[in-house]
């Protein structure tokens, strides 16, 4: 299984304010879902509740806390082990899509980040965790309108 970090991320490490985007980016939406589409992502329950419904042609698997949380054609999960073995039953490549506890808990398991790079500092209250340049390497750059998009692959 590849588990890839799939985030936009400013240059301050922010990647949210008040519970949504500190930006408005109109190619990184499709290209997320280019990314994903027919594959399994995992995120967070407020991340799912700031989308507030399961992400079309994708098996989304949700990480709360709230034992009684549940969702319509979702599958709930009480931590970031359980939702990637789940995951890995469906593909093999999984895709996390945040918020900042679930990159935090994902980072450790993660081959692969995929992080939109914006050009800008905006104030903001959630962040991205950092990028240790021992651990990950950077194997590519796309530059796109406004921001680039820049993958890393884990350090063996």
């Amino acid at each position: 299984m590849t588990v890839t970090l799939l985030a936009a991320v400013g240059e301050n490490g922010v990647i949210g304010r008040d519970g949504g985007l500190p930006w408005h980016l109109p190619g990184d939406l499709p290209h997320v879902k280019r990314t994903t589409f027919g594959h399994v992502v995992v995120m967070g329950r407020r991340t799912y509740d700031s989308i507030g419904k399961p992400l079309p042609g994708r098996t989304t698997i949700v990480v709360t806390r709230n034992p009684d949380w549940a969702a319509a054609g979702v599958t709930a999960c009480a931590d970031i082990e359980s939702a990637l073995r789940i995951a890995a039953e469906f593909d093999p490549e999984v895709y996390v899509l945040g918020g900042a506890e679930i990159y935090r808990v994902a980072m450790p398991y993660a081959d692969r980040l995929l992080i939109s790079e914006v050009p800008q500092a905006p104030d903001g209250d959630t962040f991205f965790p950092e990028i240790d340049a021992e651990l990950w390497a950077e194997t590519g750059r796309d530059p796109r309108e406004g921001f680039d998009v820049v993958t890393y692959e884990r350090r063996h």
